[in-house]
C-alpha cells in the first residue's frame, strides 16, 4: 500500500548514492560538526570526494530537550565560488525519502546555486541514516502484493485492513518509541537545529513535494528565522485525509487526461478503456516475465501512475499500456517496482515504511470502512481510474495504528517571515496546483509570493521552463522577489 504524495519521478529516474558518515573531520569546517567523507553502503557506492557527511544530534522528543538523542545523517558539497551566502537545505519529498541518498544525484539540477551556496541535505528523523525504520521484510512485502487495495468482498476488505494492522504492528516493533517522535512538527524543530549547527542565521531552504509541508511548518514555527525559501510541487496545507485523496485523485486524473489527449484519444474514452482493462486485471491478473509474479490490479494501477509524474515518461506509458492490453503485464510490473524501490533481486527501499510511520503520525483523522465506502462514488465521479484506489486508501493507510495522530491539517501561518517563494504547476498530478495557491495565501499576506508554470509533471524547477529556473536562481542568489502571481508559460 502506498500513499502518492512523493518526488517519486526523481527517485526513480537517478541513481540514489547511500551515504555514511567516515573518514577524518574536514579541515575547512565552518559548521561545528565533525564533517568527513561518506562511505558506500549496501545500497550503493560512495558519492564523489567533494561530498561531506555528518551526524547531528538531537533530543529524540523536543519537549524534553535535555534528554535521551537521535542522530541525523547530513551530507553536503561546499560552495564553488567565493560570494557564499550560506548553506540551502534541501528536502525531497516524501515523507521518507533520503536526502542524504539523492543529493548527490539531484546536484547537478542545482548546480547555478552551488555557486553562492553549500548545498545540504539529511535524512529526516525516521528516515535512512537517521533511524531509519523498517516495517516489514522484502519477502513480506512482495507477499503483500497480492492483497486487493480496491476490495470487493467481505474477504478482500478483511485481508486488506489484516495486512494495514500487521504493517503498523511491524513498524511499532521497529522503532520503539522513536514512533511517536517522527511528526513533520519534530523534523521542522530538526532543521532548526541544523540551521544552527551550519552556522546559518536565517534557514535558506528548498522544500520539495512533501518537503512543502515541512517548510510551511518550520515557517509557521520560526517565522523570524526564515531566509530564502522556495516551496516547489506544494502539498495543499488545507487538506485533511479525505481531502488530500481527493485532489490526488483530481490531479493524477487530469495528468492522464492530458496524456491520453497528447496520444490523440477522447480522455472519457481513453479512461473507460483503462478503467475496463484495470477489472480485467483484478479478475485475472497478467502474467509477466518475471518468475513467479504476475500483474494485479494494484500493481497495475501504480505503473500507470509512475510515468504521470513526468511528461518525457509518457511514451513509456504507451507502451506499458499496449502490452497490457496484449496480456502481457510485464512493462507495468516494471513501472510499479520502480515506484516501490524493488531491484532485480528482490530488495525493497523504505521510502514507504518512513512515509507512512510519518505521516500516521501526523494525520489525526481515521476514516472506518463505513466512511469510505460511503466516500467511494465521490472518488470514482472524480476518477474512473484512480478513484477507488485512493478512496480506499483513506480507511487503510492508517488503519488500526499504534499511535494517534496530531493534527487534521498543518499550522502553516507564518506572520513576519521573509517572503516564501511558491512554486505551482498547473498539470502536477501528485499535489494539484490548487494547493500552491492556498500555501501562498496561509502563509500570509506579504509572506507566499506565488509563482505559476503553466506545464506537465511532479514539480517546476529543472523541468524545461527557463522562466521558472531564473525566477527560482534570481530569489535564491539575490534575493529578488518576484511579483506575486507571476506565471510561466
Amino acid at each position: 500500500m502506498t500513499r502518492l504524495v512523493r518526488w517519486t519521478a526523481l527517485a526513480a529516474a537517478s541513481v540514489l548514492l547511500a551515504a555514511g558518515c567516515g573518514g577524518g573531520p574536514s579541515d575547512d569546517d565552518r559548521s561545528g560538526l565533525s564533517w568527513g567523507r561518506c562511505e558506500a553502503t549496501a545500497d550503493g557506492p560512495a558519492p564523489s570526494a567533494e561530498w561531506q557527511c555528518a551526524t547531528l544530534k538531537v533530543p529524540l522528543d523536543w519537549s524534553k530537550p535535555d534528554g535521551e538523542t537521535i542522530g541525523l545523517g547530513l551530507i553536503r558539497a561546499k560552495a564553488r565560488g567565493d560570494d557564499r551566502v550560506g548553506s540551502l537545505l534541501f528536502n525531497f519529498g516524501g515523507p521518507g525519502a533520503s536526502g542524504v541518498s539523492m543529493m548527490p544525484s539531484y546536484a547537478p539540477a542545482v548546480s547555478s546555486l552551488r555557486e553562492r551556496y553549500d548545498l545540504v541535505s539529511w535524512d529526516p528523523r525516521g528516515v535512512g541514516a537517521s533511524e531509519g525504520v523498517r516495517c516489514r521484510g522484502d519477502k513480506a512485502i512482495q507477499a503483500a502484493e497480492s492483497v486487493d487495495l480496491t476490495p470487493d468482498t467481505p474477504g478482500e476488505e478483511k485481508a486488506y485492513l489484516r495486512d494495514a494492522a500487521d504493517f503498523g504492528k511491524g513498524c511499532r516493533r521497529d522503532a520503539g518509541k522513536l514512533m511517536a517522535h517522527v511528526s513533520t512538527a519534530d523534523s521542522a524543530r530538526d532543521m532548526d537545529r541544523i540551521r544552527e549547527a551550519l552556522g546559518d542565521p536565517r534557514m535558506n531552504y528548498f522544500g520539495i513535494s512533501y518537503g512543502t509541508e515541512l517548510g510551511g511548518t518550520y515557517a509557521h514555527l520560526f517565522p523570524k528565522k526564515v531566509g530564502r525559501m522556495t516551496l516547489d510541487a506544494v502539498v495543499d496545507p488545507g487538506a485533511d485525509t479525505v481531502g488530500h485523496a481527493e485532489n490526488q485523485a483530481r490531479g493524477f486524473q487530469r495528468a492522464l487526461d492530458n496524456y491520453l489527449v497528447s496520444t490523440g484519444q477522447e480522455p472519457e474514452e481513453g479512461s473507460r478503456k483503462i478503467a475496463a482493462l484495470l477489472r480485467r486485471i483484478d479478475a485475472r491478473p497478467l502474467p509477466t516475465s518475471a518468475p513467479g509474479r504476475k500483474l494485479t490490479q494494484s500493481l497495475a494501477i501504480t505503473g500507470i501512475i509512475l510515468p504521470l509524474y513526468s511528461k518525457d515518461s509518457w511514451p513509456t506509458l504507451t507502451a506499458a499500456l499496449d502490452a497490457a492490453e496484449r496480456g502481457d503485464g510485464s512493462e507495468l510490473l516494471t513501472l510499479a517496482d520502480r515506484y516501490n524501490e524493488r531491484d532485480p533481486s528482490g530488495r525493497y527501499g523504505t521510502t514507504t515504511h518512513a512515509q507512512r510511520v510519518i505521516s500516521c503520525l501526523d494525520d489525526r483523522q481515521r476514516p472506518t470502512v463505513a466512511e469510505t465506502k460511503r466516500l467511494l462514488p465521490r472518488f470514482e465521479k472524480i476518477s474512473p481510474v484512480f478513484g477507488a484506489f485512493l478512496g480506499w486508501d483513506t480507511a487503510g493507510w492508517c488503519h488500526d495504528w499504534p499511535v494517534p495522530g496530531q493534527h487534521d491539517t498543518p499550522q502553516v501561518s507564518a506572520p513576519g517571515a521573509a517572503p516564501v517563494l511558491v512554486v505551482g504547476n498547473t498539470g502536477d498530478p501528485a499535489t494539484p496546483y490548487e494547493g500552491a495557491r492556498r500555501m501562498a495565501g496561509e502563509l500570509g499576506k506579504g509572506v507566499g509570493v506565488l509563482l505559476t508554470w503553466r506545464g506537465e509533471g511532479h514539480g517546476a524547477y529543472g523541468s524545461g521552463s527557463d522562466c521558472v529556473d531564473s525566477t527560482v536562481n534570481a530569489y535564491l542568489l539575490e534575493g529578488a522577489v518576484p511579483k506575486d502571481g507571476k506565471v510561466c508559460s
